[in-house]
């Protein structure tokens, strides 16, 4: 695909993404994301079949960049420098579940009928648990599975919070929260300054 046709497939994605959070998946349209993407119906049957043929293609680079995370936990030590490679790696998290957070919600809430396509976000999921859990073992702090499916739970479910509403407060104050619960709850970090 030209550079061209690459630009406007990812502006319908993005479009998608858009109308997706805002009516829902079943009550989104094709007319709705071409509208918002400023097209055509033609273009967009250019690069997609139909709207379930979208949220593939999104799930596709959703779970593409899910697995850059996985592949990107970092060790984490007890000290500050562990602290801070946990706040980049909790960022990193943050910002793909803020951009594809449609796609993820699609996926936990099961409202992907394509089993194909739901199993990209267990897979993709299940990568960074295990990631997280080889973390929390080098670092001589876990104790069972159930602490990476209850780390795993806070992680997707304060995303979810973060990226679905506005809650009022500053996301880089709600990092640094999360990155001192997660290393001091988790990893055994020591305090602060």
């Amino acid at each position: 695909m030209r550079a061209q046709g690459r630009t406007t497939q990812r502006r319908l994605g993005n479009a998608g993404l858009r109308v997706f959070a805002r009516r829902g998946f079943h009550e989104t349209r094709v007319d709705d994301i071409v509208r918002a993407a400023r097209t055509s119906h033609g273009t967009f049957y250019l690069y997609f079949a139909n709207k379930e043929d979208l949220l593939r293609e999104l799930a596709l680079k959703c779970s593409a960049a899910i697995e850059r995370l996985a592949n990107d936990v970092p060790a984490v030590g007890p000290d500050s420098e562990g602290a801070a490679a946990l706040r980049g790696f909790l960022d990193a998290f943050f910002e793909v579940y803020a951009h594809y957070g449609v796609v993820i919600r699609a996926w936990m809430e099961g409202q992907v009928t394509d089993g194909a396509v739901d199993r990209l976000g267990v897979d993709a999921f299940t990568h960074v648990a295990r990631a997280l859990w080889h973390s929390l073992r080098t670092a001589g702090a876990i104790h069972d599975e159930a602490t990476v499916a209850a780390l795993m739970a806070l992680l997707e479910r304060t995303s979810y919070a973060m990226s679905s509403r506005d809650l009022g407060f500053d996301h880089a104050e709600a990092i640094d929260t999360l990155t001192t619960v997660v290393h001091r709850g988790f990893f055994n970090g020591a305090p602060g300054p």
